[in-house]
């Protein structure tokens, strides 16, 4: 039985579900995004792909924190 996942990740299977894109999908392009500050990316995932606060702060938070680069 996998553990089920917390923080942010918590939101990845409803996001997928909405809008219909892998997590990787909108990691990759929050990741060639030319904004780099957390609010930023967070209304540009908001205004120009129409997801939801929430939805989009849990992708921006989780994959700046797992930034490595």
């Amino acid at each position: 039985m996998t553990a089920p996942a917390h923080g942010p990740a918590s939101y990845f299977p409803a996001i997928e579900k909405k809008y219909g894109r892998p997590i990787t999908e909108w990691k990759d392009l929050i990741g060639t995004s030319p904004l780099t500050k957390h609010m930023e990316l967070v209304t540009w995932l908001k205004t120009e792909h129409g997801l939801g606060h929430g939805h989009a702060n849990a992708l921006v938070a989780h994959t700046l924190a797992n930034d490595t680069t």
